[in-house]
């Protein structure tokens, strides 16, 4: 008994840490703005230049605590950290429930979003089979020598540490956030809405609902003994939701005649001022074949108008800047400078400015768009 428990503790504890680690892993930007969040509350912003790299020792540790369990790794070791690792983020999301300092704590990155107490309740009952792995931790009998154990755990260590520490370079590797490629960011316009109406029996105070015009209007007694209390519309369509707004310089609202528009590329730049030189110089060469592919080229940053005029301007582009909240543009993509393509509403293209497309590339895209993006 004691043994199918041993396993099953260090199995589930295992899995949970490996799904954990690997879906903030593969985007570790993400990660890291929400240790900024943290450190912005507890008055600790001089650590904000550490966050990436923290965010992706987390994730590597967390993903090796994982694996440690999984195959029976170094279990004394591991048993530690992983008491040491789950008190401190049960006492962490304890005080975040209480007091819902940062709304997500981002336990599970953007795959899966919990409240604050469904977080503290996730850690508290993972507590149970930790305590039951530190307690039973000289009892467990691994697969591998000493040796061998360190060197897989040390692999799995630095091995996921590169593998994040490369998406923080690039896109991640799987996008769970609504801007992902392929995405509808604007409502169809020719779906038609559901409207349900909500009557009440006048006698029992029961309710029904009804699909409109669908319900017994016709029918003098039914209408005698019910009467109508409420109604409600669902929409037919695919829209998503987002908190996009941008504005241009006197406070004019562009958002729909951005994302709408029949081919647009949109440079996002959460911050200009800390934005990648490399990849403004890049977003200059990708103004040039916009120009050449006669498709128009927006910014879109948080910075104050002057400013995002100066910093433009010093990269030699000339195009139209657009004005919107960081946090929306971190959002949409993990890279300052970023770039986006849209068409019709539709997310159809998305590049971290280390892999902005050549005009050969980004000219195929575009004569495919209404194809794979039909209205």
């Amino acid at each position: 008994m004691k043994l199918l428990l041993n396993n099953l503790s260090r199995l589930l504890t295992g899995a949970v840490f490996v799904f954990s680690g690997f879906v903030k892993g593969v985007d570790p930007w993400g990660t890291a703005y929400k240790l900024e969040d943290y450190f912005m509350v507890y008055g600790m912003e001089w650590a904000n230049g550490y966050a990436l790299f923290l965010s992706i020792l987390l994730c590597a540790v967390e993903f090796a605590i994982g694996a440690a369990l999984l195959f029976n790794l170094r279990m004394q070791l591991t048993a530690w950290l992983l008491l040491l690792m789950m008190s401190f983020f049960t006492l962490l999301t304890f005080y975040d429930a209480l007091y819902d300092p940062v709304p997500d704590c981002g336990c599970f990155g953007d795959a899966i979003k919990l409240s604050n107490w469904a977080t503290f309740y996730k850690n508290l009952i993972l507590m149970a089979p930790t305590v039951w792995i530190f307690c039973n931790r000289n009892k467990f009998s691994p697969f591998l020598n000493p040796k061998r154990q360190t060197i897989t755990t040390l692999a799995f260590l630095i091995g996921f540490s590169a593998f994040s520490y490369y998406y923080s370079m690039h896109l991640p590797l799987i996008d769970f956030r609504e801007w992902k490629l392929g995405n509808k960011m604007t409502a169809n316009e020719t779906a038609d809405d559901r409207v349900y109406v909500i009557y009440q029996n006048k006698v029992s105070g029961d309710r029904q609902e009804y699909l409109s015009p669908d319900f017994p209007w016709n029918d003098s007694i039914w209408m005698s003994q019910w009467e109508f209390v409420d109604q409600r519309i669902e929409k037919d369509q695919d829209e998503l939701i987002h908190n996009l707004m941008a504005e241009d310089a006197n406070g004019n609202d562009f958002t729909d005649l951005i994302l709408q528009s029949p081919g647009i590329l949109v440079v996002v730049a959460p911050d200009l001022t800390t934005a990648s030189d490399r990849g403004m110089k890049r977003i200059a060469a990708v103004e040039k074949s916009s120009i050449e592919l006669a498709i128009p080229l927006v910014v879109l940053t948080s910075n104050l108008p002057e400013e995002a005029e100066q910093l433009i301007n010093q990269y030699g582009m000339h195009t139209d800047t657009f004005f919107a909240d960081d946090i929306v543009l971190k959002t949409m993509i993990r890279s300052n400078p970023g770039l986006m393509l849209f068409y019709n509403g539709y997310v159809a293209g998305k590049w971290h400015y280390n892999d902005f497309p050549d005009e050969n590339k980004l000219q195929r895209i575009i004569e495919n768009m209404p194809e794979r993006y039909p209205d």
